[in-house]
């Protein structure tokens, strides 16, 4: 089993371009398709904090879901936020990358090697 695993969504290029980098080190991370499987909300709101974000520089705001839910509401606090994005899951902004040294949102792609 791998120590290192990828939120990933195949259809992403950036997740494409991380998932290839990480390749391309010799690493085969766990992948986990977080759209099918999504993570539970005390997961979520961990891996959010162990890559040092807020929750809403962890949320895709360029999601059409973003909008229409009323995500841009500066008055919703986190739980609101991890709410939706439990319930949504296409608003988790990606790729989150886990290995043994740590925890990133890999955007840009390259970002992966400070956790390599």
């Amino acid at each position: 089993m791998s120590d290192v695993a990828i939120w990933h969504n195949p259809r992403c290029g950036t997740s494409r371009k991380v998932l290839d980098l990480l390749r391309a080190e010799g690493i085969e991370p766990a992948i986990v398709l977080y759209l099918q499987t999504p993570p539970d909300r005390a997961t979520l709101a961990d891996v959010i904090a162990r890559a040092g974000l807020s929750v809403r520089e962890a949320i895709r705001s360029k999601e059409a879901a973003y909008g229409e839910r009323g995500l841009d509401d500066p008055g919703l606090d986190d739980a609101a936020l991890l709410d939706a994005m439990v319930a949504d899951p296409v608003l988790i902004n990606r790729p989150f990358v886990m290995t043994p040294q740590g925890v990133r949102l890999c955007r840009p792609a390259e970002r992966v090697r400070e956790i390599l």
